[in-house]
């Protein structure tokens, strides 16, 4: 009660698209359990603008920020609100729940229970609603008598067991997804007749069913962090909570549930017990791990994404989730079904696009500034077609914060001073290049060796770092690449937000380069990628700058997939070279000397990347962490696929707010942020001393 007074103060409130934020006067009354606000302060004596009745209310924190909340009234209307900062926020939003939760159950207490009706809610609802098409027969009575369970007699335990709460988390589980059939089956039903969906019985139970499920999570929550205290020790053992009775079943819309470290689970194959019951990758070394490159073995994975056969099949489900998105609407949030995803991880696809190392190593080989940012912009241009496998627009696994994916390439000291025009036919794509058996042992000696790591360093936003070294060439690349995806109607925009450094230290050359957007087109037909927007790379100490531009294509007309670019010298303004074609199939350079040299992608050789077996990988190792996901889309079977990605993403969301609850930072395993961005722990230009070049290099 003490907690109970009228609070009030100026928050900002977004209206629409249009109008954005606007700081509004906001007033909690608790006696009458509304939320009103009012223009300005001077207006509170007036009609309030807006009105929330907090009885059955849901008030949520927004993970987007530290300052964003929204209050979910039961009749459906939401307020998107912002505070000054987080201490205001939790203020706020303390003072919201209390009110709410006295007013809940004031309801409670002052009605009597709902009358069982025999009638059935979908029946009354469109023949169309989702509820309708799952739950024919569903009835109020009905979702009250689902998911009630007992442990046996004399099967008390008095101190509270990770297993039990993996119970309660799956029985949370399927009690929300009833809860949310519930309330869609009610908002389902006619507006006028015997029953309405504005039925005051109807609307109670709306009301009090989400209060509960609100409620129940809190308790939830409360419980798991009492677990995770006890697991560091840092409780007494006098303040355990002992567990009389198992609880009412609730979850999957619960995003925070699982707690880690749980014992098996007889129900679930052991593959998912596995993925919910690795540590919290902080209480694991985070200490930088030096990977063997002699462990590594040549890559015998070829998942070409060419299969159509689950996009057709599933149509249905991307008609609904499209229903559900708004022109604009940033998907970094948006749970997307499993059919569509490849069978790597993103950080895996970050080195895909170093699958041409021969080219890499090359721009080290030019005798002069102009002919290493040339030989640059060559192999900048080659690396996107192999980064995409197959024609088919699919998307790769979102990594999870704390992921790390390791590889390496070897390159025969005899291709290292090739560039993209003196071997594109070579070898054809269809054919990557292998090391012959017979030559292993010689390896290390008669061959470069690029070495990779790449690491999501940040969940919210969605970062990721990756770094590649050639300590023989005295050469690496440094990159951050924040994915931002929206949805821009029938096709996604993913912008690639950051900035890569190339370093040549035999040179003393730093290289800064960005990435150019990517889209999925035509996402109802047959998906495909496109490239868009402009990328410049320069070079400050030379002078040398280049400008690419890949070209989306026009509503009518056009070519695919074409790019046109230049490299010039900056103090004089001068274009020393052009290039144009298609960053999928051929590109034509044309020199300041009139010559020009061809390029077809579809005939470049591959060098395949080197990997540790499975058995040899961390748990937070991409192709580990996601092995039981990429098993079984390989199987084609989605809805395993989708339980396994669904356990390791319920996971992440737990150890955030965990971390969030218990204020404790996430500690990156391989890179440090510097500025606005992050860079490799020990990267080659701290751990080698640029050599000099032994003459001035000219023009």
């Amino acid at each position: 009660s003490d907690h109970m007074e009228n609070i009030y103060g100026y928050l900002m409130k977004y209206t629409n698209l249009v109008t954005g934020w606007q700081y509004r006067f906001f007033v909690l009354n608790n006696d009458a359990g509304l939320l009103e606000y009012f223009v300005n302060e001077q207006s509170r004596h007036l009609k309030p603008r807006g009105t929330l009745q907090l009885a059955g209310a849901v008030i949520s924190p927004s993970d987007e920020d530290s300052h964003t909340f929204t209050v979910n009234a039961a009749s459906g209307e939401q307020y998107k609100l912002r505070a000054t900062d987080a201490k205001e926020r939790q203020h706020w939003v303390s003072r919201l729940q209390i009110c709410t939760q006295h007013h809940t159950e004031a309801i409670g207490k002052n009605n009597p229970p709902l009358k069982s009706r025999s009638f059935s809610l979908a029946s009354q609802g469109s023949a169309n609603s989702p509820g309708v098409q799952r739950r024919p027969s569903q009835n109020t009575v009905s979702f009250f008598s689902v998911g009630h369970h007992r442990l046996p007699t004399g099967k008390r335990v008095p101190i509270m067991q990770p297993d039990h709460l993996v119970d309660v988390r799956e029985m949370m589980s399927q009690a929300e997804g009833q809860q949310r059939d519930l309330i869609r089956s009610i908002e389902c039903l006619p507006a006028s007749g015997n029953i309405t969906s504005l039925d005051q019985d109807l609307l109670m139970l709306k009301a009090t069913s989400m209060a509960t499920m609100n409620c129940l999570n809190d308790c939830f929550h409360i419980l798991q962090l009492q677990h995770a205290s006890q697991q560091k020790g840092s409780l007494p053992a006098a303040t355990a909570i002992s567990w009389f009775e198992p609880k009412i079943s609730l979850a999957n819309h619960f995003k925070n549930g699982a707690a880690q470290n749980f014992p098996a689970e007889i129900n679930k194959p052991a593959s998912v017990r596995e993925e919910q019951s690795i540590a919290e990758p902080c209480q694991l070394t985070r200490e930088p791990e030096e990977i063997n490159p002699d462990e590594e073995l040549e890559d015998i994975c070829d998942d070409k994404e060419d299969d159509l056969g689950a996009v057709e099949e599933q149509r249905s489900v991307i008609l609904h989730l499209l229903s559900q998105l708004k022109l604009g609407m940033d998907l970094t949030r948006v749970v997307l079904p499993t059919f569509i995803l490849e069978k790597r991880s993103l950080l895996e696809m970050y080195a895909d696009f170093m699958s041409h190392p021969d080219l890499f190593i090359a721009i080290t080989n030019g005798t002069t500034p102009e002919e290493r940012m040339i030989r640059f912009v060559e192999y900048y241009l080659t690396s996107f077609h192999e980064g995409r496998k197959g024609a088919i627009a699919k998307k790769p696994y979102n990594p999870i914060i704390g992921e790390t994916f390791h590889c390496s390439w070897r390159v025969p000291k005899s291709d290292g001073a090739t560039d993209a025009g003196t071997h594109s036919s070579a070898h054809p794509a269809s054919e990557p290049v292998t090391l012959p058996k017979d030559t292993e042992d010689q390896t290390e000696l008669d061959c470069y060796t690029v070495k990779f790591v790449a690491e999501q360093v940040s969940h919210h936003p969605p970062v990721s770092g990756f770094y590649a070294e050639c300590v023989e060439r005295k050469m690496c690349v440094n990159a951050h690449v924040w994915t931002k995806s929206k949805f821009l109607g029938m096709s996604i925009g993913v912008t690639m937000i950051g900035e890569g450094l190339l370093s040549l230290l035999e040179h003393g050359e730093e290289y800064t380069f960005s990435l150019p957007c990517a889209y999925a087109r035509s996402i109802l037909t047959v998906p495909w990628v496109e490239l868009g927007g402009k990328v410049n790379i320069n070079c400050a100490k030379t002078g040398y700058s280049a400008s690419i531009n890949f070209h989306t294509k026009p509503f009518y007309g056009g070519k695919l997939h074409r790019v046109t670019g230049e490299v010039k010298q900056n103090l004089t303004n001068t274009v020393v070279c052009r290039v144009q074609g298609e960053w999928n199939s051929v590109l034509e350079f044309t020199y300041s000397n009139g010559e020009t040299k061809n390029v077809d992608l579809t005939k470049l050789s591959v060098t395949r990347k080197r990997v540790r077996p499975l058995e040899k990988q961390g748990p937070f190792e991409s192709r580990r962490l996601w092995q039981h996901v990429t098993e079984s889309l390989r199987a084609g079977d989605i809805d395993k696929a989708t339980e396994h990605k669904r356990a390791l993403e319920e996971r992440q969301r737990n150890e955030e707010r965990l971390r969030a609850e218990t204020e404790t930072p996430w500690c990156t395993k391989y890179f440090l942020k510097e500025g606005d961005g992050w860079v490799y722990h020990k990267p080659l230009w701290k751990t080698v001393s640029a050599a000099q070049p032994q003459q001035t290099d000219t023009n």
